[in-house]
């Protein structure tokens, strides 16, 4: 792709497009009754007036603002009016409580915090709290700080699945590099509306679900605080959503009703935030005619890896790298793999999209094998290029001195009559032994995943317990949580 513009601003990026056509929808979050709906022109406005407002409180370029706001309109206006003013907004789960922040906030040293009604805060806060975000939005608006693309944009937290949550520092330039995915995952086009079910502050909501259709001039459509993912069938169809995205759990709560789904605008649909089963993307496809085109990301690159409309990805991988990506398949010391040997993927630092790094003290660091950062996801390459996924590095299970890919067993399950769904974990059942176990939900027997175990799955793959669970523990976003779920089948035994 072309090289970032500079100067540069990633606000206006973002904003730019909608600015021949003001009137246009921007976004509009759908509630029960009614939709609260945004003009590009106003949207821009209040981005710029609280740019202007926060300018004028003395915050200064470089200056950090923790965002502590819930899925309204608020969250994005503070976001970009953060980014265009020059300063750096750190976006967090609402659900956070004040011990979680007291640990998150020392990290990045906020200079203020924006805070929505009823939404945790520090328990000391140690900077200004602001509250009063709509009088901000009618301030006199600033103009766009311009400057490096490469020079500190934002920060988001890691997930923390591997310990605890990290500030990863992006760039300007990322938002930019996003226009890879316009082709090489979405399929996007001005015209599109643009339906994202998970909360405003992931990566993958901001990113997908408002960022990207705005920076093309498409219409961002989001379901109101506490819709229920069931009816987000009835919201994909009355308000003509061509696009559709959310994480696999999402999808699998929308297909709980058993029947056809009539959505006739929809083009497609996105996954990402986990692996996506192959049994789910054919139920979607049967009960509403469309297919689902997966991504995988990360907070430190975003998605990079996916099918799309133009080259969707061949039963069971991944899909390809987005042109314009720069990735390699790695042995763990750095070397190269052989022709269809699992490695790890890594992403060259190159890339345009990959983070500046994790935050630290003297600024971002970069940790680097040579010139490649190692995503620690496990994948290997088809002749045609195709990535195949065999789980994260740090998920494996090892069992009987056997490394094992919870997906791999997983897979044995999808489709089991009566199964809802089902995760694998390793359990220790006395020092230094452990065993695989499978959580599963839904009316069916542990003798009837046992016998699918011993038809496809080798016998030291094979599930020792089978644990009835209501459901499975997820995030906010609807992603399983691996390290929540093998604490609970730790208790169980």
């Amino acid at each position: 792709m072309q090289p970032c513009p500079s100067p540069f601003n990633l606000a206006d990026d973002v904003l730019s497009a909608g600015r021949a056509t003001p009137d246009k929808i921007a976004l509009a979050v759908l509630g029960p009754a009614r939709a609260e709906r945004w003009s590009f022109a106003r949207l821009e406005a209040a981005v710029l007036g609280l740019a202007g407002a926060l300018t004028a409180r003395g915050l200064g370029p470089g200056d950090r603002v923790l965002l502590r706001l819930g899925n309204t309109p608020e969250f994005p206006v503070a976001f970009l009016g953060c980014v265009a003013a020059g300063l750096v907004p750190v976006p967090t789960a609402e659900g956070l409580t004040a011990p979680e922040l007291d640990r998150i906030t020392p990290l990045v040293a906020p200079a203020a915090i924006l805070a929505g009604p009823g939404v945790a805060l520090p328990t000391a806060p140690p900077c200004p709290v602001v509250t009063d975000l709509a009088a901000l939005m009618d301030h006199a608006p600033a103009g766009y700080a311009m400057g490096d693309p490469d020079r500190l944009a934002y920060l988001v937290f890691t997930s923390g699945s591997s310990g605890t949550p990290k500030p990863v520092a992006h760039a300007h330039r990322a938002i930019w590099a996003r226009r890879m995915m316009w082709d090489g995952w979405y399929g996007l086009a001005t015209t599109d509306r643009v339906l994202h079910a998970g909360a405003f502050n992931w990566t993958f909501t901001l990113g997908t679900g408002l960022l990207d259709p705005w920076a093309i001039g498409a219409t961002a459509l989001i379901p109101a605080p506490d819709t229920a993912p069931e009816a987000l069938a009835l919201l994909l169809k009355r308000h003509d959503a061509t696009l559709f995205a959310a994480a696999p759990g999402v999808f699998r709560k929308i297909l709980n009703a058993g029947r056809p789904l009539a959505l006739p605008k929809l083009r497609h649909a996105l996954a990402a935030g986990e692996k996506l089963p192959e049994a789910l993307r054919a139920r979607w496809q049967s009960a509403t005619g469309t297919t689902i085109h997966e991504a995988l990301g990360m907070s430190e690159c975003s998605t990079f890896i996916s099918g799309s409309p133009a080259r969707p990805a061949p039963a069971g991988t991944l899909g390809y790298p987005q042109p314009g990506r720069r990735i390699a398949i790695l042995a763990e010391d750095g070397s190269g793999t052989a022709p269809g040997e699992t490695g790890i993927l890594a992403i060259h630092r190159s890339d345009p999209g990959l983070m500046l790094g994790y935050l630290a003290e003297g600024g971002p660091g970069l940790p680097l094998c040579g010139d490649w950062f190692l995503t620690g996801d496990l994948v290997s390459a088809d002749p045609d290029g195709a990535l195949r996924y065999h789980g994260r590095r740090d998920d494996l299970m090892t069992t009987g001195g056997f490394r094992v890919s919870p997906l791999e067993v997983e897979a044995a399950f999808h489709g089991a009559p009566g199964l809802v769904e089902c995760a694998a974990a390793a359990v220790e059942v006395k020092p230094d032994t452990h065993v695989i176990a499978l959580a599963h939900a839904g009316e069916v027997r542990a003798e009837t995943l046992a016998a699918l175990a011993e038809t496809h799955l080798a016998r030291y793959k094979q599930p020792r317990l089978y644990i009835p669970l209501p459901a499975l523990p997820r995030s906010a976003n609807g992603k399983l949580d691996r390290r929540a779920l093998a604490r609970i089948l730790k208790e169980r035994t």
